[in-house]
């Protein structure tokens, strides 16, 4: 780009919205735009003269310096979401764009630098994250906003709702989200995992037992029906109950009455009941494995939630909300991820839907200190790969591998050096200890 002959460079680069400045080879800034003033707090004449770490206090100062890359590189970066710690003492979101400098020989002489601040662009995410809130579901998809188009008026019914949805779509979600809307808002919300339990004591857990039913049944104990009283049972995996309890289930739906194990008398069940299954139940009901009266019976109402692949818009907006979540519940003060981390996660096809998506973004707080999440900090799995490498296979991770894959990884950067790893990864030894351990006995 030329300028008019008679228009100062610093009069023009002085115009523009966005910050510019350059640095020479020893960091010193040399040249510093009303822009980048007005961003920073600090006046150019301050900042001219000042080494650059000393004027941004970045999330990149302590080593991954954007400059020092493009200077040692002869590259370019474009597009890097950080922060820096503004005059005032607050982080001001920013995204970065740098390259080398030189002159008309072509020989290095510092570097150049822009950035944008994205305060605004965060408030406005923030706000439309609000805005596409439904209790604790978030997102802003067509197949989504269908479901959520109904959901107060089948909430509001005693019907029995059916979700359907790969493993990982948030069924127990959208089961509380029904039972906050309903008039039995005010009691209780007990959910069942009815493929976690073995046959015979998913029946007890159920329907509970009295004295003497069985041998080591000293006491009366009441099951999930009559702990869910006056409010909602969420059964999920339904699809994997046994045929006996299908039968004793139907029995609930039909005549709303059960029979605790060595009961003599029946019991109302006054609960609403909320099922999930990540299976097909009808050809579950062709097979044999379900029986076909109690399909219909759960099948009044039928919710079908997708996948995350499916809703790819209301990925950011996923981002959003769990970095907020565990920024409160893990103490830290992460900003968000970087532009190139977002395009990784935008690409990821999520064969393990929201659960993957908050998993991998748990695994990067155990990784990033601060600041943006950036790439280096993701799974290994989703690491980008050169053009020469096969592809690798998409395959979600549960939590267990991932914290050992984040274990490893430290201690392979600290040369097996435990007290340096858990600094790193701030835990204390007797977590890293138990970690290893249970890394081992997975063989991972």
């Amino acid at each position: 780009m030329k300028f008019p002959s008679n228009l100062p460079c610093s009069a023009v680069l002085d115009s523009l919205a966005d910050g510019v400045f350059t640095v020479d080879r020893d960091w010193n800034i040399t040249f510093f735009n009303e822009a980048a003033s007005r961003i920073t707090g600090v006046p150019a004449e301050e900042a001219v003269g000042s080494k650059c770490w000393d004027v941004f206090h970045s999330s990149l100062c302590d080593g991954d310096c954007a400059l020092r890359s493009c200077m040692n590189d002869c590259g370019r970066i474009s597009n890097k979401s950080i922060f820096f710690i503004h005059a005032d003492g607050r982080k001001v979101p920013v995204s970065i764009s740098a390259a080398p400098l030189v002159d008309g020989a072509g020989k290095l002489i510092g570097g150049v630098e822009s950035f944008r601040d994205l305060t605004d662009i965060q408030m406005i995410r923030r706000e439309v994250e609000d805005s596409w809130r439904f209790e604790d579901i978030i997102g802003k998809s067509a197949q989504l906003g269908k479901v959520f188009s109904i959901l107060p008026q089948v909430s509001k019914s005693e019907a029995t709702v059916l979700l359907l949805g790969e493993s990982g779509t948030g069924k127990e979600l959208f089961a509380r989200a029904i039972h906050n809307l309903s008039e039995r808002k005010h009691g209780p919300f007990v959910a069942v995992n009815c493929g976690a339990l073995p046959d015979n004591l998913l029946e007890s857990e159920l329907f509970g037992y009295k004295a003497g039913a069985f041998t080591d049944a000293r006491k009366d104990k009441a099951g999930r029906f009559e702990l869910a009283a006056g409010g909602t049972i969420f059964l999920d995996e339904i699809g994997d109950m046994p045929a006996k309890l299908q039968v004793k289930l139907l029995r609930v739906l039909q005549e709303k009455t059960f029979e605790p194990l060595g009961a003599v008398q029946s019991v109302n069940a006054n609960v609403r009941i909320v099922a999930a299954t990540n299976k097909n139940l009808a050809e579950l009901v062709e097979q044999g494995a379900f029986r076909q009266d109690l399909y219909y019976r759960l099948n009044v109402v039928t919710l079908n939630l997708p996948p995350l692949k499916e809703r790819v818009e209301d990925i950011p907006l996923l981002i959003n909300h769990f970095v907020n979540r565990l920024n409160a519940l893990q103490g830290k003060d992460i900003d968000g991820i970087s532009e190139d981390t977002l395009h990784i996660l935008m690409r990821h096809p999520f064969p393990g839907n929201v659960r993957e998506l908050e998993n991998i973004l748990e695994f990067a707080f155990i990784l990033c200190p601060s600041g943006f999440i950036q790439v280096e900090h993701l799974p290994e799995y989703l690491q980008p790969k050169s053009k020469d490498t096969a592809p690798h296979e998409d395959m979600p991770l549960t939590m267990d591998e991932i914290k050992c894959m984040a274990v490893r990884r430290a201690l392979e950067r600290n040369n097996g050096k435990k007290m340096a790893t858990c600094r790193e990864l701030g835990i204390s030894k007797d977590t890293l200890r138990r970690t290893i351990a249970r890394c081992e006995d997975a063989g991972a």
